[in-house]
């Protein structure tokens, strides 16, 4: 174990499981001591719990509950359990609490936690909260709540340490030691001129081993990656992972530093935009267990009202061909395997392609190639199912006909969804729409429609119905 981490008590064993999650009957045993009156009991057993435990503890608590257990447990509700808490569940508590007590937990927090805590609230409430947070405290709230949501104004911390160029590691050491109001939860110093602007920076454990003479400019690393205050926290997240970054800086437009961001926030981002994509495919909105069932109906249903109008316009296209349906009604039976083997190849293309532009590897460069290579997948993976259902066909019904008409349809409904999974969601991004929120529904629509449109075409075509 680091020295940095803290001691993990004995009694977490019978807490937490093999996976470090709460047990049922540990949180039962808590929630029991509770709704018994017996709070000391509630604190004795929450205690020895990391704060990343307890806040676990709250989002498994009943919504109806989360109130008396906060009760029990105000001695334990420090800042660190706030900052690891769900959204939701953290709204949910802060709505209960006076804003003075909002304000002492903001004041132990860095910026960006605080400003994460304060900036979901009623506008009225987070007056009420800055008004009593310390003026240099309430400053630096309002400037980052000033910034647009998740940009890198919003995700930064205000706490770092800036020493000019013309100092030597003397002086950066005596700097430290000698300012107890300094933060002290940081890997690299910034080293800025006199415009305060970054002109490199300097890991700690180069200061340590330096002697106290040599000028600060000469053990700097001058190459540095900067993060402008208003880049999207995606943008911001793809350039920690792609040059394996700690903390950068964040400048504001005229270059000067008025801000870090460091990895342990970049990791929280990471893992919210990865999830916001597959979920935003879906239409199943934050997908959020937590969230209310209100806003959980009204995000799926805004979608699956969407997705029923597209339904609509693939069952219209079913009717034009009611007749030869009526004649053949083995073309009733198998036209839904050709849409929806085409709906599987588009979902397959599609999140492939979502993912490649939200990594930025599907760029102006490459994106003919991305297409070529999926129509080549699309051909290949067409031509094998539609083999296989062509000879499966002739083998059931015996009509060889019917045989070659779906095996065509099936691989013209996966050139279909091989290209609609390309070209829908890079039109998308090009017109700086999400393409995670929308290529769903339109790629569905392409392959159902064009899927039944291909196999009653050529049903009607080759005289099927006749």
């Amino acid at each position: 174990m680091s020295e940095t981490e803290p001691p993990v008590p004995e009694t977490d064993v019978a807490q937490l499981d093999e996976d470090d999650r709460l047990k049922p009957e540990y949180v039962r045993a808590v929630l029991d001591a509770v709704h018994d009156g017996d709070d000391e009991e509630a604190r004795a057993l929450v205690e020895p719990l990391h704060p990343a435990d307890i806040a676990d503890l709250f989002e498994l608590t009943p919504h109806e509950d989360r109130a008396d257990l906060a009760n029990a447990l105000t001695d334990l509700l420090d800042a660190d359990v706030f900052a690891e808490m769900n959204d939701y569940v953290r709204e949910d508590l802060i709505d209960a609490l006076e804003p003075h007590q909002v304000a002492d937990i903001a004041a132990e927090l860095d910026t960006d936690d605080a400003v994460a805590i304060i900036e979901d609230m009623e506008p009225e409430d987070q007056r009420e909260v800055l008004r009593a947070l310390d003026p240099d405290d309430r400053a630096a709230i309002e400037e980052a709540l000033s910034y647009g949501e998740e940009t890198a104004g919003r995700l930064m911390q205000r706490e770092l340490i800036a020493v000019p160029e013309h100092w030597s590691v003397g002086n950066v050491l005596d700097y430290l030691r000698g300012h107890e109001e300094l933060t002290t939860d940081f890997w690299e110093i910034f080293v800025v001129d006199p415009a305060h602007k970054p002109v490199g920076t300097c890991q700690l454990s180069w200061i340590l081993r330096c002697p106290r003479n040599i000028a600060i400019a000469d053990v700097m690393k001058r190459e540095q990656t900067l993060i402008p205050i208003d880049m999207d926290q995606e943008e911001v997240a793809l350039r920690f992972q792609k040059y394996a970054l700690i903390s950068a800086a964040v400048v504001d437009p005229a270059g000067r530093l008025v801000g870090m961001i460091t990895v342990d926030d970049i990791v929280h981002i990471i893992q919210q935009e990865a999830g916001e994509d597959v979920l935003r495919l879906s239409g199943a909105g934050d997908g959020d267990i937590n969230e209310p069932i209100l806003l959980t109906v009204r995000t799926r249903l805004t979608w699956l009202v969407v997705n029923l109008g597209t339904a609509i316009l693939a069952s219209s296209v079913v009717g034009l061909f009611q007749g030869e349906i009526a004649k053949f009604a083995l073309l009733a039976v198998l036209m839904p395997i050709v849409s929806g083997m085409g709906g599987n190849a588009g979902t397959q293309t599609l999140a492939v392609v979502v993912r490649a532009i939200a990594t930025n590897q599907l760029t102006d460069s490459n994106t003919v190639r991305m297409i070529v290579r999926e129509f080549r997948i699309a051909a290949a993976n067409g031509a094998s199912l539609g083999i296989i259902i062509g000879v499966g066909t002739y083998v059931i019904f015996g009509n060889p006909s019917l045989a070659i008409v779906i095996a065509m349809a099936m691989v013209i409904n996966n050139l279909i969804a091989g290209l609609s999974g390309v070209l829908i969601p890079v039109t998308l991004d090009r017109f700086d729409i999400d393409p995670a929120v929308s290529s769903a529904v339109f790629v569905t629509m392409m392959t159902d429609v064009m899927g039944f449109f291909s196999f009653l075409g050529l049903a009607t075509l080759w005289g099927l119905g006749g």
